[in-house]
């Protein structure tokens, strides 16, 4: 029995990618470490900001230091916030589909971004108030594909609805990367995978792959599980 929903955020409800990839160009461009869009999505699209700037120095072969790296994170993310003021636009069908579900099944945010990030977007969309459980990337060690986030995230539902004994394999992860689906795999969540992000052939560990949320709701859900477990 389904009893549990998690989201991703990026890639799934919006796409700050772009965003994302000229905030770090507006940093990077002037110290002569620009990289490319297509770098960006091929290395550097599953890295927190942490990560991404260690290994672009990495790759540069200069070593930076714990306050230079706070620094970085702390700019970019100055920029991040003052670019998305313009507006963000979601995915189809995303937004109603959080709005069916709140309220109906427990619902989880499994993300690899900082709060700073995630919570003016889903404050501009209307939705903060839609999740029973947010997880970001300043909360866990290690970013997806580990399965650390999940875990976070499977474990604050568990608290939040005692009443219900929810175990890792009545919840539903919906994910649009290889790395994200790898993390949800690993904490024992099957995954309905979108091909926002990637074409369906990089998607295949997951039980269902779709081309969109559009027409998507909870008894779509509740189907695709039942289908996976017969």
């Amino acid at each position: 029995m389904l009893k549990a929903v998690i989201f991703d955020f990026d890639g799934i409800i919006v796409d700050t990618e772009p965003i994302h990839y000229r905030a770090f160009q507006e940093i990077l461009v002037p110290l002569g470490m620009a990289y490319s869009w297509n770098d960006y999505i091929t290395h550097y699209m599953g890295f927190d900001d942490r990560e991404a700037f260690a290994e672009v120095y990495k790759s540069n072969g200069q070593l930076i230091s714990e306050e230079k790296l706070l620094h970085l994170i702390n700019r970019k993310g100055a920029i991040f916030e003052k670019i998305i003021c313009d507006g963000v636009k979601p995915y189809p069908g995303a937004l109603a589909l959080i709005r069916v579900l709140s309220g109906e099944i427990p619902l989880a945010l499994c993300s690899g971004a900082l709060p700073s990030d995630i919570e003016p977007i889903l404050k501009q969309l209307n939705i903060f108030d839609a999740f029973d459980v947010i997880v970001t990337a300043a909360e866990v060690a290690a970013s997806k594909p580990d399965p650390e986030s999940y875990l976070l995230a499977f474990s604050r539902l568990v608290t939040a609805f005692t009443d219900m004994n929810i175990t890792p394999g009545e919840c539903l992860a919906i994910e649009d990367t290889p790395a994200g689906i790898a993390s949800a795999n690993g904490a024992g969540i099957s995954v309905l995978a979108v091909t926002n992000s990637y074409p369906a052939g990089k998607l295949s560990e997951a039980v269902r792959i779709i081309e969109s949320l559009e027409s998507v709701n909870l008894k779509y859900l509740h189907d695709i599980f039942n289908d996976y477990l017969a």
